[in-house]
């Protein structure tokens, strides 16, 4: 009788410390770390080592990361997503670098039932049974596209034309784009596309020139973004170019150099933190971000891609803080539920890119304090009034 007195004791001793153990919260975070989208991925991880420096505990809770590659493969992300809710039992989703790769781990995220952030642009996810869970960081394609319109206007520019990247985030720049200009009164001239591993884009360029429209818009990003500008530069074009807030980045400016000169980009406040007026909110976190990422990885940010990830991980921890308080315990469905609840009711969340409002109508989560425009000028980025 004593021996089963002594087991039935210590089987409860160990479950009662299998439960403190787990009172930590744990993230599941995916990037591309490899593959074509590494020069995203790579910042983007570099973003979530500044926000657990920024931020490594909440409610007196630790919070663990498990950090998984997704060789900027859609396949390989739906893979570690599974991975992480189904065998690591993380309370939360944050990920991944790429639209393809994101958007097939948000349809995990809502089809498993954990919250998640999404730190690349992608169309409205999925909601699923009991949902939405998913939230996202970036700027809407759309509200950065009529950013360039109202320029244009500005400008005068009548038509304008589109090279981008052949694949959902390339149909996002360029519906967003089309969307902005018919609403804005500019012609759309065409729609030529290139994949990211592609070594050439001067087919793309002859027939966009062709077209003679008063703009272009490129619709890459990261170092594969920079072809259609060197191409245009080769060809003597000389009308203004658009990218997007995909190319701020040092590995952008590396590649494209002077061709890049004068190229105007819709962005977050971040990328110019220094030169905004001390009356923006978001100043004070975009120069504490610069702090945090320069003492996690031993130097200073020089990318975009970084500070989402952080604004992830900003959004992440203000939610899980709120979520603690109603009672429910890490490594529950309770405490996942009351999460996404958290999520999907932030207000006024201060981030680096944006100050984030989300309700479970829609996962984006910001409006016109999350863009500005800025002009590329010796290698620097200058903002435009």
């Amino acid at each position: 009788m004593r021996h089963r007195i002594l087991a039935a004791a210590t089987a409860i001793s160990l479950a009662l410390a299998a439960t403190a153990a787990r009172a930590e919260i744990v993230v599941g975070f995916v990037t591309g770390l490899s593959g074509p989208i590494s020069s995203i991925g790579i910042p983007n991880a570099k973003g979530i080592a500044a926000g657990a420096a920024y931020r490594g505990e909440v409610g007196g809770e630790a919070i663990r990361i498990i950090q998984l590659d997704d060789a900027s493969d859609p396949t390989a992300a739906v893979r570690n997503a599974r991975k992480l809710v189904e065998q690591e039992r993380v309370d939360i989703l944050i990920g991944t670098s790429g639209a393809p790769q994101t958007f097939a781990m948000a349809t995990v995220a809502a089809e498993l039932k954990v919250p998640m952030v999404a730190i690349s642009p992608i169309a409205e996810p999925p909601k699923g049974d009991g949902g939405p869970w998913v939230v996202q960081i970036p700027q809407p394609q759309k509200l950065l596209a009529q950013a360039i319109v109202a320029d244009m206007k500005k400008r005068n520019l009548k038509t304008v034309g589109f090279i981008g990247f052949s694949d959902a985030l390339g149909d996002l720049m360029h519906d967003s784009l089309s969307a902005a200009a018919q609403e804005g009164g500019i012609k759309l001239v065409n729609n030529e596309r290139y994949a990211r591993t592609d070594t050439s884009v001067m087919p793309q360029v002859l027939k966009t020139i062709a077209t003679r429209p008063d703009a272009i818009v490129v619709g890459g990003t990261a170092t594969p973004g920079a072809l259609p500008v060197l191409a245009l530069s080769e060809r003597g074009y000389k009308g203004p170019i658009y990218g997007n807030n995909g190319m701020i980045s040092t590995d952008f400016l590396r590649v494209a150099g002077k061709a890049a000169e004068g190229l105007i980009c819709p962005t977050g406040p971040v990328a110019v933190a220094e030169q905004l007026p001390d009356s923006n909110p978001i100043k004070p976190v975009a120069l504490a971000y610069r702090a945090a990422y320069e003492k996690a990885n031993g130097s200073k940010p020089t990318d975009g891609f970084s500070a989402y990830a952080f604004d992830g991980w900003v959004v992440l921890t203000d939610a899980a803080k709120r979520a603690l308080e109603s009672g429910a315990k890490p490594g529950t469905p309770a405490f996942k539920e009351v999460l996404r609840q958290a999520l999907m009711s932030s207000k006024e969340i201060v981030g680096t890119h944006a100050v984030y409002n989300f309700t479970p109508q829609s996962s984006f989560g910001v409006d016109e304090r999350s863009r500005v425009l800025v002009k590329i000028e010796q290698g620097g980025w200058k903002l435009l009034p």
